[in-house]
């Protein structure tokens, strides 16, 4: 069982930085992966970002390869998503998620209520 909360979000300028924390609770972390998407009014959820806790690996959709930067802090129990450079498009509901295990095809089976990127031009 683990529960989410995301903070950090916010409205800014293109080419603006803003940076997303999850605090994360639960009994044990170490075979979760962490994951961060996304998801903009009228379209699909969209994968950004993940990490797996333990080791720490990481992999990125394309959108982000370059400006986005996701992390985490085990002392805190918070995964964070540095974003760089926004750019309108990046304007949606950020989501934290979390499962349990390293293969691709479980899903992300907890999610926090979500935090708001605005950009603007």
């Amino acid at each position: 069982q683990v529960q989410l909360v995301e903070s950090g979000g916010g409205s800014v300028q293109a080419g603006d930085s803003l940076r997303l924390s999850c605090a994360v609770s639960g009994r044990t972390l170490s075979s979760y992966v962490m994951g961060w998407f996304r998801q903009a009014p009228g379209k699909e959820r969209e994968f950004v970002a993940a990490i797996r806790w333990s080791g720490g690996s990481t992999v990125y959709a394309d959108s982000a390869k370059g400006r986005f930067t996701i992390s985490r802090d085990n002392a805190k129990n918070t995964v964070y998503l540095q974003m760089n450079s926004l750019k309108p498009e990046d304007t949606a509901g950020y989501y934290c998620a979390a499962r349990n295990g390293y293969r691709t095809d479980l899903p992300f089976e907890y999610w926090g209520q979500g935090t708001q990127v605005t950009v603007s031009s």
